[in-house]
């Protein structure tokens, strides 16, 4: 029994409150008890923090039952952040009460068991409390506990101590916090009377053996229990509805909102983890706005940049239920038990799968609960990382931990701690610094420069200080100054100190958290800032403070924190360049008309958790970007690809999906290289897939050199001299000289103002390192590279630099496997980015590898190319050889008289005869003036004759004579500036010049920024070219400008964009459109077929198609005309989307019927458009319950049956089947043409069950009753129409989704995604913008700007065009149109759509009248029939409202 060695009323507390043990539990109580030190490895939720605790408990509980339990420390517990500090002290207290109930029910006296916390957050009261009655188990985090190794009473406190529990070692392990605790346990144990036995406690960490070595430093191995951290798990990543892009635009935030909203008010208690404080503070502000009616408190914002009391506050009202959503950065992250979460969210990728794991590790944090997650995605690069880190997460992969090696400020911050508190020798320091792991290969060199620096301190302007030690070089002994051990407890830690100033509430003072400096000194009094998901209104800001108030909702700004994004790891790098390859093998198929396989997407559905469209947007991202690139960026094949942008200047795109550090690296040193070559500082960025320089007008080089630049042998030279000069290099000495104490955070009792740290920071590095401010213009000579002291903290920033922010050995690998061959290296010159490049294009500002401000980035001039259908991209990534041709055009010279001909000549300088045949007629005149010479000369091996300037007479005859260089180089600029893009041989021939002198000139030219190589014709924008393959020859050449100008005209030839016009001159062209206009209405039979064309799929309610929208788009109208049209088969009408009360089957819902009213929602549609538009509503259809039918009344159904089973039927047909009344009848067709389940030949039939006059047949009409209208009752949809899988075909969906795209043209005109809101067709709009793109690439509809004021792309009919066009040139001087009534349930009540104004709800009782487009009232209210005749009741003007 593994609960035997227990204390009987321990193990019997456990069986009644916890119930049986896990498997980790089993596991680790054997080894705990032994005394052996031990490292558990399990899943979130599976009891690991319990197993660890248990045993200590025990033992405590044993001494306190034999009086042998004094107040003294025994248990210590580290924990990596507050909150989960605050979390184990609570959890820890309900079984230490409830063990002490039982034991008294027992009658068992004895002492209470106490535990207490002390973090950075705990009162001052209660840390002298504890000092004088210390606790048997103490809470604690790293920080707090170096302080208490630290300061002189709490040292005493610790002596006792026997255990020591290192929770979520691998959130300290991989950085510097894991070498300062590895050395305070070093320090423990020397302090403590008995070597206490260290537990470490982790649900995510590879490799184990390696985090088992850290735990214990030089002590031998420990018992490692892994029951491994793979957990089944419910996941699944969220697409929003609209198209993702390189960016998450307002629409997709939107989408996500309403989307986490609706997971929020499906579930109990919901955690929504961000990456970022400010994302977290705007999430919070907008879900409250969407979940306001839950209640006042039901969301909460959770990070690092909030007090204590917020955060604790958040953590106990989702615990009890009041809050029902959290949103948290990495703040809520770890083991906390936040209560019963049911969901977690995590809004965009976590950037490493441990982060992933232990995020969604959250929900079902108890034994055997299955933990439910749901990923965001939020652009296009990160649907395919949260893919790829599902499919890891499933795999079993996780991030490999790498432990810094002996950091120096670190050391130099213990050892003055250490020689603070007592006195050392040399060696005694040097072995306990040497037993933690990280410091295991320190040298003594290392060790001793660190005690040189802290006994001899650092001289700067100031004079001589920051000598923390006595150091007795002669008994090597060592010990602290004066002032060492406050400045250690006061300035100690290892997080680094941002600069965040405080925010103070008035008037009670109470701190409400912190914000960066940067937003500090940016805002003034009076802005409204939003933070912990409350207003507060600034009103004043001083050193290091920003007072505020409480601003009552207004509507606020939202602070930011620089720097926060991490990179992604290694691993997830490598799992997203297996995914990206694996979609492009998979969806690549045989047939060239289909653009994926099906097969692919079901895999991505069951491998990697996407649904539908995210499979179908992750593929076609794919095989988009390969289309043009010609392959997939993975990390075996990288791609170079450069293009043009809108200010003339390029872009140099590197796409090697490596991670951000090695990326970072890479972009360092190319723009270094970069810098050194062609003399000019350039911008640079880096992301996770790439990096991005921008090149101005005089780089100009082979583009597969670029892979040549760097070389591994020389590349950390490069890449240490990059840094000196980054942002990063200041900002991480900062760090680290406030980590060694050389920069005090506290001085005087009082924080140091980041400001003045700043200050002291230059002030210390330029007297240790000169070199790294030193002016750039007086290092030359000898003195070309800075020159690195021998200092300790000059090394440990730079080896930050090489392997925190960037990976130095990663990228040295990377360089490597290109010389070696190993990865291929392509290089490509593209019209428009390929879609790989637009999200490194757009590049968060904390990739950016200089300091340039946002607003002068040059890779923001790009104009992004929207994503195309893969079947299209055979045409897309070329040059337009029209283009070309008008290029080549306008930059030959142009010839009219003897002045411009003798123009031409000096800019071509040499013309032979053949090529200037058309000038002949000119050429006397100039002769006989003496201006022109006609020379011969021989060249490659004949004579040629051509014609020269006099002024260049005398180079031209130096040219041929004796090949001078320079006039060669003038003569080939001169014809590259006035052709277009041609080969090296085609000019040489042309020119009658040698073949190698004309390759030299162009060479010259090329390193001078002049031309430019590539592959400019016949799709050579497809074609890549393996760098070690590429031959010179191959080549053409263009000129730079003519090349930009080609690139433009390529752009904008699809794109003549019209001026837009604005939305109420859009409104006066959609009454035109539609009919509506007085003037433009139409007239019989066949302009009715025409309106309801253009209006099929519009639902309206059946009692305004007639009165409301029918009669104001058709002169004179007749019911006659729709009965005619329908009887003969022209036109059907029914309900067309599923009626929402079919989707419910439940027996607490049979009271709910589906009661007709006129005001059902009824379309008008020719029959043949039925199918695709039954088709159109599938989705919803298919999502009915599994009684649809439940809902409908006895004989509805009865009805439903007997036409399912006879067909079409005439009305007493249906009396004589069914065996109900007639009124039973007539009242159950209403329900079921309500439902949308039946329509009937004539419109007439409808007409009669809405009237109640013919339904009651009240005098003349009783002839007329439902009963005894023409044609017959039939289903709406086929039988199997309900059963329909709207994805079993993809083939089916898209020629639905051509078709509702076709529709919505055809009603509009122009459409885009706001103007469709009211549209019940549209299921979603990415799936109409692949069809629309696909139609403007081949000539059907227009895309541009055609509507001023809304966001996203616009597609109109060429013929729309050209009315909005004309419209726009009568506009000014017509005279004011007639006023226009239109009912609220017309498509065009676009009011809060594309007009200003609340929505009007389309119910047919409301009316809008509207004037040149604008709507200057509203009618709301009951309207008496023949609305036409009857004045406007409730009139409110705009203006009023």
């Amino acid at each position: 029994m593994p609960l035997s060695s227990f204390h009987p009323l321990i193990a019997e507390w456990f069986l009644t409150q916890v119930g049986q043990p896990t498997d980790v539990q089993r596991q680790a109580w054997p080894a705990i008890q032994s005394g052996s030190d031990a490292l558990i490895a399990a899943p979130t939720g599976s009891g690991k923090t319990l197993a660890a605790f248990l045993s200590c408990i025990d033992s405590l509980f044993k001494q306190a039952l034999a009086r042998e339990l004094d107040d003294h420390t025994q248990v210590l517990y580290v924990s990596p952040l507050k909150a989960l500090s605050n979390d184990i002290q609570k959890n820890l207290q309900k079984p230490l009460a409830e063990i002490g109930q039982m034991a008294l029910q027992a009658g068992l006296l004895m002492p209470e068991l106490r535990v207490l916390v002390r973090t950075g957050d705990t009162p001052m009261a209660d840390r002298q409390q504890m000092l004088k009655r210390p606790p048997h188990i103490l809470v604690t985090t790293p920080e707090s506990l170096f302080i208490l190794l630290t300061a002189e009473k709490s040292r005493r406190m610790l002596q006792t101590v026997r255990t020591v529990i290192v929770d979520e070692i691998h959130a300290l392990a991989p950085n510097k916090r894991g070498a300062h605790v590895a050395l305070s346990l070093e320090r423990l144990e020397a302090l403590t009377l008995v070597k206490p036995q260290r537990i470490g406690l982790s649900a995510t960490q590879r490799p184990i053996e390696l985090v088992a070595e850290f735990l214990v430093g030089s002590r031998p191995r420990p018992t490692i229990i892994d029951v491994g951290h793979r957990r089944e798990l419910d996941l699944a990543v969220e697409v929003p509805k609209d198209e993702l892009s390189a960016v998450a635009t307002n629409a997709i935030w939107s989408d996500v909102y309403d989307r986490v909203a609706e997971l929020v008010r499906q579930h109990r208690s919901t955690l929504v983890f961000v990456n970022t404080r400010r994302l977290a503070e705007r999430v919070s502000h907008y879900l409250e706005e969407r979940l306001h009616d839950l209640g006042p408190d039901v969301v909460a914002a959770h990070h690092g940049s909030l007090s204590r009391q917020i955060r604790l506050s958040a953590e106990e009202r989702l615990k009890t239920g009041k809050t029902r959503v959290v949103i948290a950065t990495a703040s809520l992250e770890l083991g906390i038990d936040v209560g019963t979460v049911d969901l977690v969210c995590q809004i965009g990728s976590p950037r490493a799968i441990a982060t992933g794991l232990q995020r969604i590790g959250r929900a079902g944090h108890w034994v055997k609960a299955i933990p439910k997650g749901r990923i965001f995605a939020m652009t296009r690069d990160e649907l395919l990382e949260c893919a790829a880190l599902v499919r890891a997460i499933r795999r079993g992969t996780l991030d490999q931990i790498t432990i810094p090696p002996a950091p120096l400020d670190i050391l130099s911050q213990q050892i003055v701690a250490a020689a603070a508190s007592q006195t050392w020798t040399e060696e005694e320091l040097f072995a306990l610094c040497r037993r933690a792991y990280p410091y295991r290969d320190l040298s003594r060199a290392e060790f001793d420069g660190v005690l040189h620096m802290l006994a001899d301190g650092i001289a700067t302007q100031r004079g001589r200080g920051l000598a923390y030690l006595f150091h007795d070089r002669i008994t090597q002994r060592i010990k602290g100054r004066r002032g060492a051990r406050l400045a250690a407890i006061t300035s100690g830690g290892a997080i680094p100190d941002t600069a965040n100033y405080v925010v103070v509430a008035e008037p009670d003072g109470t701190v409400v958290g912190s914000v960066d400096e940067d937003f500090a000194v940016e805002s003034l009094a009076g802005d409204i800032m939003l933070l912990g998901n409350t207003s507060w209104r600034i009103k004043g800001i001083e050193a290091g403070k920003v007072r505020v108030e409480d601003a009552q909702g207004a509507p606020p700004n939202i602070p930011f924190w620089r720097g926060e994004a991490p990179s992604r790891t290694a691993e997830l790098s490598a799992e997203v360049a297996l995914l990206r390859s694996a979609i492009a093998e998979r969806a690549l198929s045989d047939d060239p008309a289909v653009s994926y396989k099906p097969s692919a997407i079901g895999w991505l559905k069951s491998e990697c958790a996407l649904d539908q469209r995210g499979a179908q947007q992750a593929i076609e991202y794919v095989l988009t970007g390969k289309a043009v690139l010609g392959t997939v960026p993975t990390q075996d094949t990288i791609v170079a690809e450069r293009f043009f942008d809108e200010s003339g200047g390029m872009q140099l795109v590197v796409h090697a999906p490596f991670g951000g550090r090695i990326n970072r690296a890479w972009g360092l040193a190319l723009r270094k290289r970069f810098c050194v070559t062609f003399d000019f500082e350039l911008q640079a960025a880096a992301t996770d897939n790439g990096l991005v320089i921008s090149l101005g007008e005089k780089h100009s080089f082979p583009l597969e050199s670029v892979f040549g630049y760097l070389h591994s042998k020389t590349v950390r030279e490069v890449l240490i001299q990059a840094v000196l000069l980054a942002p990063m290099f200041a900002t991480r000495w900062r760090w680290n000289a406030s980590r060694s104490l050389a920069l005090l955070r506290f001085s005087n009792g009082k924080k140091v103002p980041p400001q003045i740290q700043r200050m002291k920071s230059e002030d210390l590095l330029a007297a240790v390192f000169p070199d790294a401010i030193a002016c750039q213009e007086n290092l030359t000579g000898e003195r070309a590279a800075r020159q690195i002291p021998d200092h300790p903290l000059v090394h440990e920033t730079i080896r930050d630099c090489l392997t925190e922010a960037m990976d130095l050995e990663g990228l040295t690998t990377v360089l490597k496997a290109i010389e070696a061959g190993t990865i291929r290296c392509v290089a490509v010159d593209t019209p428009v980015p390929s879609v790989f490049s637009h999200e490194i294009l757009n590049a968060n500002p904390y990739a950016f590898l200089d300091d340039a401000p946002l607003e002068e980035r040059r890779a923001r001039a790009v104009e992004m190319r929207r994503t195309l259908p893969p079947e299209m991209l055979g045409q897309v990534g070329a040059l337009d050889p029209a283009a070309i041709e008008d290029v080549e055009r306008e930059a030959w010279p142009v010839v009219r008289d003897a002045d411009e001909l003798h123009d031409a000549l000096l800019t071509l300088v040499w013309v032979p005869i053949k090529e200037g045949a058309s000038w002949v007629v000119f050429l006397p005149r100039l002769i006989e003036e003496g201006r022109i010479v006609e020379l011969s000369a021989s060249g490659e091996g004949r004579a040629v004759q051509g014609w020269v300037a006099a002024e260049n007479r005398d180079r031209v005859e130096r040219l041929f004579a004796d090949g001078d260089g320079e006039v060669l180089v003038t003569v080939v600029q001169g014809w590259m500036e006035s052709i277009g893009p041609t080969t090296v041989p085609q000019l040489a021939d042309r020119l009658h010049l040698p073949l190698d002198d004309v390759m030299a000139a162009m060479l010259k030219l090329e390193s001078q920024g002049q031309v430019l190589r590539g592959q400019f014709r016949a799709h050579s924008g497809l074609s890549t070219k393996d760098s070690t393959l590429s031959g010179v020859s191959a080549s053409e050449w263009c000129h730079r400008r003519l090349l930009a100008r080609i690139h433009r005209l390529t752009i904008g030839r699809l794109r003549k964009d019209i001026e837009p016009v604005t939305a109420s001159e859009f409104m006066r062209f959609l009454l035109q459109w539609q009919h509506v206009t007085p003037g433009s209405r139409q007239h019989g039979e066949a302009g009715l077929t025409q309106i309801i064309t253009q209006l099929a799929g519009f639902e309206a309610a059946a009692s305004a198609w007639e009165p409301q929208l029918l009669r104001v788009r058709l002169a004179k109208y007749e019911p006659e005309l729709l009965d005619r049209l329908c009887l003969s088969g022209a036109v059907s009408w029914g309900r067309i989307s599923p009626h929402p009360r079919l989707a419910f089957s439940g027996e607490s819902d049979k009271a709910r019927r589906i009661v007709p009213t006129s005001v059902a929602p009824i379309s008008l549609f020719p029959r043949e458009d039925g199918e695709w538009l039954m088709a159109a509503f599938a989705e919803g259809a298919a999502q009915t319950g599994p009684d649809p039918y439940g809902q409908l009344s006895a004989v509805a159904q009865d009805l439903r049956r007997a036409l399912h089973e006879r067909g079409a039927s005439f009305f007493a047909d249906l009396v004589r089947l069914t065996n109900h009344l007639p009124a039973e009848v007539e009242a159950g067709l209403w329900e079921l043409v309500a439902a949308g389940l039946v329509t009937a030949d004539g419109f007439d039939n409808l007409r009669a069950l809405m009237d109640p006059r013919r339904r009651r047949a009240e005098g003349r009409d009783r002839a007329r009753r439902p009963r005894h209208t023409a044609g017959r009752w039939t289903l709406l949809r086929s039988a199997d129409a309900s059963t329909v899988n709207p994805h079993s075909s993809n083939a089916t969906r898209h020629c639905s989704a051509e078709a509702v795209a076709r529709q919505l043209l055809r009603r509009y005109g122009v459409v885009f995604r706001d103007l469709l809101v009211r549209e019940s067709l549209v299921q979603s709009w990415r799936d109409l913008l692949v069809v629309y793109r696909k139609l403007e690439l081949q000539g059907e509809l227009r895309g541009g700007r055609f509507v001023t004021g809304f966001v996203g792309e616009q597609f109109a009919l060429p013929e729309a065009v050209e009315a909005l066009r004309a419209m726009r040139k009568s506009v000014g001087g017509a005279a004011a149109g007639p006023e226009i009534k239109l009912s609220a349930s017309d498509p065009l009540n676009l009011v809060g759509v594309i007009l200003p104004g609340q929505k009007i709800p389309a119910v047919p009782t409301n009316f809008l009248i509207l004037k040149d487009g604008v709507v200057v009232r509203t009618a709301l209210g009951k309207q008496p029939e023949g609305m036409s005749d009857v004045p406007v009741s409730m009139v409110r003007r705009m203006s009023d409202r």
